[in-house]
């Protein structure tokens, strides 16, 4: 029995580097053949840009990574993410509470809104597409509601460091915030008997809720977990725009989505990684810096990337069969 546990783990094991790589060769492909159409495309300023730019997805990716594990998803993390940033910065202005605990309320907020989901899914027994697909209307009603629709400018310099300051002039702190959520979330999906559980539950369920596995509350700290990277995402980018804004996050959910897709997960359940997700996240990076060096309008861009991400869950089901 355990001979044949070993087997189907290291078989697992390989079709997620498998996957991972062949994202990495198209990230590679692509690369290769923006620098040849663009010399723009490969200069150092341009390629930290793209960082920098898919930094928020990643983060966004990281988040609704581990509800796509369990064979759930989350579409509120814009909604959180802007209903966060717009608290934090409302308290700081009118309030005037101090900065990181306005940062840490920030994060609570989007805690508490993961939390509210994971008990819209546990309690009221609804699909997690429907029970986050409530909370981001939630979510996009309240922060109209506390902003009165305008924007909130003039972040102070503790948030701008964190959205656009770059450290010894060249790498940008969300690209470094990025990578540190990178290796957090490796370490929680790897090494963790936490992680484990989750691969566990989106494999199946049912034999999971038999073997003694609490289910309901793994579930509920999986969007735990998604809604304080959203709420982290929201301090980066009011600080990278020096203003959070009531129409932040509009449409950031499905990008992450497609993200952790792109990066190898199976929104069947039970398959995805950390460093796919990053992958998947830099792809659609790449390719949105690369339309737009080709001038390629920003609605034609969301057609290309609709292909791409049909595409994504196109060669999933065929490598499932």
């Amino acid at each position: 029995m355990k001979a044949s546990s070993v087997k189907l783990e290291k078989k697992q094991g390989t079709f997620k580097v498998q996957k991972e790589l062949g994202t990495l060769v198209a990230l590679l492909v692509m690369c290769l053949i923006l620098a040849i159409i663009s010399p723009t495309f490969r200069t150092f300023d341009n390629i930290i840009n793209v960082m920098l730019q898919s930094s928020i997805n990643a983060i966004l990716a990281f988040a609704v990574l581990l509800t796509i594990i369990i064979g759930g998803t989350d579409l509120s993390v814009g909604s959180v993410l802007a209903f966060s940033g717009i608290c934090m910065a409302l308290s700081i202005q009118r309030y005037s509470v101090p900065v990181i605990i306005a940062i840490l309320l920030a994060i609570v907020i989007g805690s508490i809104m993961g939390f509210c989901s994971g008990l819209f899914v546990t309690k009221l027994k609804l699909a997690p597409f429907m029970a986050t697909l409530g909370m981001m209307l939630i979510g996009r009603g309240l922060t109209m509601v506390v902003s009165e629709g305008k924007p909130v400018s003039g972040m102070p310099e503790m948030v701008r460091f964190l959205g656009k300051t770059r450290l010894f002039d060249k790498i940008p702190v969300p690209v470094v915030i990025t990578f540190i959520m990178l290796i957090i979330t490796w370490v929680i999906l790897k090494y963790t008997r936490f992680g484990r559980t989750l691969y566990a539950i989106g494999g199946n369920e049912e034999a999971s809720r038999l073997s003694g596995i609490n289910v309901k509350k793994m579930k509920t700290l999986v969007f735990v977990w998604s809604g304080a990277l959203a709420g982290l995402a929201g301090v980066i980018l009011a600080g990278r725009l020096n203003s959070a804004q009531a129409v932040a996050g509009d449409g950031y959910e499905l990008e992450a989505i497609a993200a952790a897709v792109i990066g190898g997960a199976s929104l069947s359940g039970g398959e995805g990684t950390a460093f796919g997700a990053l992958l998947g996240a830099l792809v659609m990076g790449v390719l949105r810096n690369g339309l737009n060096l080709m001038s390629v309008s920003a609605n034609w861009q969301k057609v290309v990337i609709g292909i791409v991400l049909v595409a994504a869950v196109a060669l999933d089901n065929f490598r499932k069969k």
